[in-house]
């Protein structure tokens, strides 16, 4: 597995606070969900072939 890559998110906080409770209801750390929205996200737009993640587990 790769190593991942650490940078700093500017987020409004209205958004922010809905991010937290979201994952909190899905037992998920803030960050491991704004990872996992983005990976779901980018795969449903054809940006990240879903078996490339695959690969990674």
């Amino acid at each position: 597995m790769m190593a991942k890559k650490n940078f700093p998110l500017r987020i409004d906080p209205k958004v922010f606070e809905a991010i937290e409770k979201w994952a909190a209801d899905e037992f998920r750390s803030i960050n491991g969900h704004i990872e996992f929205l983005l990976r779901e996200s980018a795969i449903k737009a054809g940006r990240l072939p879903k078996k490339d993640m695959d690969k990674e587990k």
